[in-house]
């Protein structure tokens, strides 16, 4: 069994790596006077200026249709390659999907479906197909294999699913799969920060312009409907929400073959290959490394690591404050309430208010990345912290944290901040479409400039990237025995 002290030292071993990374981190601020661009948000969150009723509900109804649609696809898809997902290139296939991250999917589909419903729900339903069918595979390879086994040979894949995987593994799919839906209607709500007629598109406009009051509104409707998920998801009436969201937003796009066919034969085609010019490809690549992809890779690397031990830093500060063994009522609510926003809030979100207040740089990009995360790595602690049992003489205060609550959960806190770092490694590089040089910032670039060759090589990193982190955080998790999957995450 892995000691206490194999985990201290990876531990460590990450708080070292990213004290290194720090001369490379440009947390610098560019803005005059951010007190005062604060003020001004809080004013406005104080006292909103509220929209004409049909913008707000058309904009909320678009969210969550996108969520629910491009969910629903993505668990349907999912669970077909969970079936199969002890096959290596079924896990190589989902690990890809899961890779791109969403709004790469949307820029990619938007090329080929145009500003459709279409193209945001397949934008949110791959990546998470490829999520899906980790966890369900996951689940359903620590099922008790007992049942499987009384088997006689020959049955199916199908038998199988039907009558033994889903029984066993449903209560613990139907509760990650509810919050694969939370994690939906951020998504879609960021969506519309590139053009999508979501909560998220207004929220730019009207941040962007400094229309705070204005903005409050689309704001509270986006944390209120991620805060009551828990009340209004009911199983069901989800077959009710699928319908409605189908009959509101149908997913529909007009399709030109020609322009795909040209897109997937020219467009993303290096251009010395399209005048069959092989011997200028290596010089083509070795130049697009130099100026985008390196630089992109190593600036998404440093914002990751270091947003990852901050994250474990404000996680480890804040779980103790939403628990019954640690403070009143009225300051665990009020934890509570902080940890609910900064979950509910997506982290391109956050990163763009950031940017308002203090300019584009790594700051915003790494307090949006670790805050959001942070908040979700306390509330799984706490509620852990809740449920310990307690010997009757156990210390109080910070020796009751450091001597008895810390040791008996810092074997959760490594294992869910080892799955949050696959996530931060995929968030920082969006972040990039806000200005920062990472990998996205190269990839939306490209995209903007009709450069489609260099968009899918930069997108070919991007994902082999987050393959090397899922591969490497896996074999640490089973080095450390933390499991091989996150509970609800």
């Amino acid at each position: 069994m892995i000691s206490s002290a194999s985990m201290g030292r990876t531990s460590l071993l990450f708080v070292v790596v990213a004290l290194l990374c720090l001369p490379w981190a440009d947390f610098s601020t560019s803005t005059v006077e951010p007190w005062f661009e604060l003020r001004r948000l809080g004013a406005g969150l104080l006292l909103p200026a509220w929209p004409d009723v049909s913008v707000l509900l058309s904009a909320l109804f678009n969210t969550l249709a996108f969520a629910l649609q491009g969910v629903a696809l993505g668990a349907l898809l999912g669970l077909g390659l969970a079936c199969s997902y002890r096959s290596a290139w079924v896990r190589r296939l989902a690990a890809g999907l899961r890779a791109v991250h969403e709004l790469f999917w949307a820029l990619l589909f938007m090329q080929l479906l145009g500003l459709s419903a279409l193209a945001g729900v397949l934008a949110i339903a791959l990546p998470y197909a490829g999520t899906f069918a980790k966890i369900y595979g996951e689940l359903f390879e620590e099922a008790d294999p007992a049942p499987e086994q009384a088997l006689p040979a020959g049955f199916g894949r199908l038998t199988r699913l039907i009558y033994l995987q889903l029984p066993l593994c449903w209560r613990q799919m139907a509760t990650y799969t509810g919050y694969r839906l939370e994690c939906g209607i951020r998504s879609s709500a960021v969506l519309g920060f590139i053009g999508l007629p979501t909560l998220g598109y207004h929220l730019e406009s009207l941040l962007r312009q400094g229309y705070y009051d204005e903005a409050a509104a689309f704001f509270y409707a986006l944390v209120l409907i991620i805060a009551t998920l828990r009340w209004w998801l009911r199983g069901r009436l989800v077959p009710v929400y699928l319908l409605a969201a189908l009959l509101w937003l149908p997913p529909v796009a007009s399709f030109n073959w020609a322009l795909m066919a040209r897109f997937f034969t020219e467009d993303i085609i290096p251009a010395p290959l399209r005048t069959g010019d092989w011997a200028g490809l290596w010089p083509w690549w070795v130049a697009l490394w130099q100026q985008q992809a390196g630089p992109g890779l190593a600036n998404t690397l440093v914002l990751a690591l270091v947003s990852l031990v901050v994250t474990g830093a404000l996680a480890l500060l804040w779980f103790p404050t939403i628990s019954r063994r640690f403070g009143n009522g009225i300051s665990r609510s009020a934890s509570h309430g902080w940890l609910v926003l900064m979950r509910s809030l997506p982290e391109y979100l956050l990163a763009f208010v950031g940017m308002l207040l203090l300019g584009p740089g790594m700051l915003p990009a790494m307090l949006a990345l670790s805050l959001h995360n942070g908040a979700i790595i306390a509330h799984l602690l706490g509620h852990h912290l809740n449920t310990l049992s307690l010997r009757e003489d156990a210390p109080r205060g910070l020796n009751l944290y450091f001597f008895e609550v810390l040791p008996r959960l810092y074997r959760a806190f490594m294992a869910y901040s080892l799955y949050r770092f696959e996530n931060l490694i995929r968030e920082t590089a969006i972040l990039g479409m806000l200005g920062i040089p990472t990998l996205g910032f190269f990839i939306d670039s490209a995209f903007s400039e009709f450069r489609f060759d260099r968009a899918m090589a930069l997108l070919l990193v991007c994902a082999w990237l987050n393959i090397v982190v899922d591969v490497l955080a896996r074999r640490l998790r089973q080095r450390l025995h933390l499991g091989n999957r996150a509970e609800v995450l």
